[in-house]
């Protein structure tokens, strides 16, 4: 019996034993995640500060043991990091950077240019009037020099441009394509690469393992390369659930983006044990009950079958991973552990959700184990 495969049943069993006596510390003897896909792509996760600043030494833990590649999750977004003309705060990004470097990991910044958590000062002047091309270009040549020029040679890669599609593939009306125009992608990776010219470069999107979004990433990577601007790689982000994506679509959008001749990035990895809250975006927690039974289901932990779902669903998509191995750079998670996680709040808040693969008592989950039997299944 292979290692994994032993270490499968022993996780198995830990689990057990964990429902029957309660959870231990955040550093058992699991399997290390870094080291099963270490022949495969670089294995990560988004940190949020807490993680760093001391609040949750347990998650840096994780991090610390499992990862080789990481991500900030918020802290280096516009408006935390640039949230004032003339101001910069890069407190917190410095301790995810030293962070990474201490543990010689790949460091990605997220994100540089993003139409969401940008400050409205961005676009508009002291009078709200719409800035000019001139000066939001302007605007933005400073943001990435200075971002990017502090950590040059620390940050490894970056998520340049983020979510600059509709999902039919056609591109977002946002203020900077109102203002700018559709060259303000190419501006933003010109700025970057001047800004850092050893620095991967990427653009990142999610739903564009769909045919439309697919076919507007590979139009906007192939419109840069005919510029002669080098782009490094394509992130899907993977937010995914349980009835989604069909599988032969994300393998198709993995080998589309391949043969573009850049690395295939899975970026924000997580999967929704929850169902799907359509028509629930706007409940009221506290006075609708329908709401924790319906959309709400675990607010105590999942039910075995749908653990059992969830795990086999986290193979299914992980063994699509394994088999396009040559192509996929690296896989990075939307967090460290389900307590931190976005989705526990959206798109509805107050939802208890199990995206992850380790739990609110920082051990390994049934989504782990069955991760980490794909790497012994497909030896």
């Amino acid at each position: 019996m292979k290692f994994y495969r032993i270490c499968y049943v022993i996780g198995c069993l830990t689990l057990l034993l964990t429902s029957v006596f309660g959870a231990a510390g955040c550093c058992s003897a699991e399997p290390i995640l870094k080291d099963v896909f270490a022949k495969d792509f670089l294995i990560g996760g988004a940190l949020n500060d807490n993680a760093l600043n001391g609040t949750d030494p347990n998650a840096a833990a994780i991090a610390a043991k499992h990862f080789n590649t990481i991500t900030a999750e918020n802290v280096m977004k516009w408006m935390h990091i640039h949230p004032e003309p003339n101001r910069y705060d890069f407190e917190a990004t410095d301790r995810f950077v030293d962070f990474g470097t201490k543990h010689n990991m790949f460091i990605v910044g997220h994100t540089l240019v993003w139409h969401w958590q940008t400050p409205q000062w961005v676009f508009e002047d002291e009078l709200g009037q719409p800035r000019t091309r001139e000066a939001l270009l302007a605007i933005m040549k400073d943001h990435i020099m200075t971002v990017v020029g502090r950590y040059k040679g620390r940050i490894q890669g970056w998520d340049v441009v983020n979510e600059a599609l509709n999902d039919d593939g056609s591109l977002r009306q946002t203020r900077w394509l109102e203002i700018i125009g559709e060259d303000y992608i190419q501006k933003a990776f010109e700025f970057a690469r001047e800004a850092d010219p050893n620095a991967e470069l990427y653009y990142n999107d999610y739903n564009n393992e769909n045919p439309g979004r697919r076919e507007g990433t590979i139009r906007i990577v192939r419109e840069l390369q005919s510029k002669g601007i080098k782009v490094d790689g394509v992130g899907i982000q993977g937010h995914w659930d349980m009835d989604g994506p069909l599988l032969a679509d994300v393998q198709a959008s993995i080998i589309a983006f391949a043969e573009l001749g850049v690395p295939v990035m899975i970026t924000e990895f997580d999967v929704s044990a929850l169902p799907n809250p359509s028509g629930y975006r706007d409940a009221d927690v506290s006075r609708r009950e329908e709401f924790h039974t319906k959309i709400n289901p675990y607010p105590s932990g999942l039910s075995k079958k749908t653990q059992a779902h969830h795990a086999k669903h986290y193979a299914d998509i992980f063994a699509v991973f394994h088999k396009h191995a040559d192509k996929i750079s690296r896989v990075t998670f939307w967090g460290v552990y389900d307590g931190t996680s976005w989705r526990n709040n959206w798109p509805v808040r107050g939802r208890t959700d199990y995206p992850l693969l380790f739990g609110r008592d920082y051990q390994p989950n049934a989504a782990f184990y069955a991760v980490v039997k794909v790497a012994d299944d497909k030896k």
